[in-house]
C-alpha cells in the first residue's frame, strides 16, 4: 500500500502531457483589412497554429484598420489601435483572457504604434495621419490606461510612426517619417525634451517653427558633423527601438535602407548598417545579442550582430512585403509578419534563430501587420 501511494504521489505531483507541452506564450496579430486579431499558439517546435480569432470592428461592415498590438506589462490586457473612425482612430484594451472590450480612447488621424510604460500606467500612440494634407505637426496621444483615458494629443513632429518606451520608464523616443527625426518625450512632464535629426527629410517638415497653422514645440535640436548620417538623404525612419540595457537606440531607415545606432544617453550617432529595401521594423533580440529589421521591399528580414554592427545574414520570407517582428521570450525563435496581396493571404513566418531559416508559415488574412507576444505563465 505505502508503494502505491508512492506511485500516486508521483503520478500527482508530475504534469500531464499537455501541460508539459504548453509553451508558455501566445502570438498576437492585427489585420487591418479583416478587423481582427488573430492569436496563434506556438507548437513544442516554435511553428504556429491557430488558436482564437477576436473581432475589432467599432463600425461594421465599415474597414476600421486594426494596425499595432501590445500586451500590458502585467499581461492581463492588451492595446490595439483603430486606424479609421468618426472623426479620428482609437485606442482599445482588451482582456487578455477574455477577449473582452475594457474600454477605448480616442486617438487622432491614424494611430499606429504604441509604446506603454513600464508600469502599464500611461499608452502614447502615434498618429501617423498617412492621408492628410503634408507638411502638418501630428499629435502623439497620451492615455491613462486603468481609465482609458486621453490625457492630451501632444503636437510632436510630421508623420510620427514608431513608439518605444525605455525601460526606465523616463522617456518615450518617437521616429518621424516625413520630418525625419528623432524626437524624445519626458514621461514626468510630458514634454519633449530632444531632437536628432536622422536625414534630408522634406525642407518643409525638418524646419521647426510654424506649419500647416502648427507650431513645432521647441526642443534642443541635435546636428551631427561628418562621423553622423548622411544628412543629405532622407531616412524616413518607420520604427524606433532600445537594446535590452537601454544604452543604444536603433532606427529603421525606410528611405535609405539601413538601420541606424544611436547612443540614448548622449544622443550621438553610433553608427549605420545597410539593410534590405524598405527596412521597416526594428527589434533586438531578449538577450540584446541580435536586432532584426524587416525589410518591406525586398522579402527578406536582416539579422544584425550588436556588438559589431554587420549583417549576419538576409534571411528571405515567405511573402513579398514583410511588416512586423516580435521575439519568442526563450529567444529561440522570431516571428516576422507578412502583409496580403490582393486574394492571396499574408502569414507570419518562424525564424529559427540557432540556424536563421524559416522553418514554418502559417496563412493570416485580411493584411496582418503588428505583432506582440502574450505571456500565458
Amino acid at each position: 500500500m505505502k508503494r502505491i501511494a508512492g506511485w500516486l504521489a508521483v503520478a500527482l505531483l508530475a504534469p500531464s502531457p499537455a501541460a508539459a507541452q504548453e509553451p508558455g506564450y501566445r502570438v498576437g496579430v492585427t489585420s487591418e483589412s479583416g478587423d481582427i486579431v488573430t492569436w496563434l499558439r506556438p507548437r513544442a517546435d516554435g511553428t504556429l497554429e491557430q488558436e482564437r480569432v477576436v473581432a475589432v470592428d467599432p463600425r461594421p461592415p465599415e474597414p476600421d484598420g486594426p494596425h499595432n498590438i501590445t500586451v500590458a506589462p502585467d499581461q492581463g490586457s492588451y492595446y490595439v489601435t483603430i486606424a479609421h473612425g468618426t472623426p479620428w482612430g482609437s485606442l482599445w484594451r482588451l482582456d487578455a483572457r477574455t477577449h473582452r472590450v475594457l474600454g477605448t480612447a480616442e486617438a487622432e488621424g491614424y494611430p499606429t504604434t504604441i509604446a506603454l510604460t513600464p508600469d502599464g500606467e500611461f499608452a502614447f500612440v502615434a498618429n501617423s495621419d498617412f492621408f492628410g494634407d503634408r507638411p502638418r505637426v501630428n499629435p502623439v496621444t497620451i492615455v491613462h490606461t486603468p481609465t482609458m483615458t486621453t490625457i492630451t494629443q501632444l503636437p510632436t513632429c510630421d508623420m510620427p510612426h514608431g513608439v518605444r518606451s525605455n525601460r526606465a520608464g523616463t522617456t518615450i523616443w518617437v521616429s518621424c517619417m516625413h520630418s525625419d527625426e528623432l524626437v524624445a518625450i519626458d514621461v514626468a512632464s510630458l514634454a519633449i525634451t530632444h531632437r536628432i535629426r536622422l536625414g534630408a527629410g522634406h525642407a518643409d517638415a525638418t524646419d521647426h517653427g510654424a506649419h500647416a497653422g502648427h507650431e513645432m514645440p521647441a526642443a534642443p535640436s541635435v546636428h551631427t558633423t561628418a562621423a553622423g548620417p548622411d544628412l543629405t538623404r532622407p531616412c524616413a525612419p518607420t520604427y524606433v527601438a532600445l537594446s535590452p540595457d537601454d544604452a543604444r537606440l536603433f532606427v529603421a531607415c525606410n528611405a535609405s535602407g539601413t538601420m541606424q545606432v544611436w547612443d540614448a544617453a548622449t544622443r550621438r550617432f553610433v553608427g549605420q548598417v545597410t539593410t534590405g529595401a524598405g527596412a521597416y521594423n526594428v527589434e533586438p533580440s531578449p538577450d540584446g545579442r541580435l536586432v532584426i529589421v524587416t525589410n518591406k521591399k525586398d522579402r527578406s528580414i536582416s539579422v544584425i550582430d550588436v556588438a559589431t554592427l554587420t549583417e549576419l545574414r538576409r534571411v528571405p520570407v515567405t511573402k513579398p512585403v514583410v511588416h512586423g517582428i516580435a521575439f519568442a521570450p526563450n529567444g529561440r525563435y522570431a516571428y516576422v509578419s507578412q502583409e496580403s496581396i490582393g486574394a492571396d493571404p499574408g502569414a507570419v513566418d518562424t525564424i529559427d534563430l540557432a540556424t536563421l531559416t524559416v522553418i514554418g508559415s502559417i496563412p493570416i488574412p485580411a493584411q496582418p501587420t503588428g505583432l506582440t507576444i502574450l505571456r500565458t505563465r
